[in-house]
């Protein structure tokens, strides 16, 4: 049995043939620059939104002050077959006593969908989370109208825990209601794991 350790002021760098994953800072925004201002509809769903040059420093801001409060750990994607930065991802409301976290906030620019740079992080992240900090629970959380998103869950073995009705109020006044996912560690160990490897091998 692991012994859950996680601490964020580690320096995590997850990385295979595909992709790299390291921790996201302030610099960072000469690389998410340009997505930030062509590709606004990244942040459709999200609950904070970087288009704009100043939505940008304020999204890095949060996420870096995340990482410095124990809350959060952000990394930025690096996608090694287009050697380009691709977008971020992050750990978030950990909970180490409880063994549980999140794992969400990502985007990926659009000429990086669908190319398996997604599964390829979920997998290096799942792997971290279960394996190495020997966490319990990993959840997942998106807006209820985000299709495109909770598909891409079910795709990797997440299994539906419920809905969380009008839980949050959003920046325009709205109430978003979630759906929420989630992989235990007995679930990755027997089935999802080889799931998502066979899922990255047929690519």
């Amino acid at each position: 049995m692991i012994t859950t350790t996680f601490s964020t002021d580690q320096n995590i760098v997850l990385e295979n043939d595909c992709v790299l994953m390291r921790p996201l800072e302030m610099s960072d925004a000469k690389h998410l620059q340009v997505f930030s201002e062509n590709e606004s509809e990244l942040w459709q769903y999200s609950l904070q939104t970087a288009a704009g040059s100043d939505n940008l420093t304020q999204y890095l801001a949060a996420a870096v002050k995340g990482r410095e409060s124990g809350l959060s750990y952000p990394f930025i994607i690096y996608d090694k077959q287009q050697a380009a930065y691709a977008g971020t991802t992050r750990f978030y409301e950990i909970d180490v006593p409880n063994q549980s976290l999140l794992l969400g906030y990502t985007w990926l620019g659009r000429d990086f969908q669908r190319t398996g740079i997604n599964r390829n992080s979920k997998y290096l992240l799942l792997q971290f989370a279960f394996e190495q900090a020997g966490f319990h629970r990993v959840a997942f959380r998106a807006d209820i109208n985000n299709e495109k998103s909770i598909r891409a869950m079910e795709s990797i073995g997440c299994k539906h825990e419920g809905v969380l009705r009008e839980h949050m109020l959003l920046a325009n006044g709205l109430r978003r209601t979630s759906v929420l996912l989630s992989i235990l560690a007995n679930e990755w160990q027997d089935s999802v794991k080889n799931q998502l490897i066979m899922q990255l091998n047929s690519k």
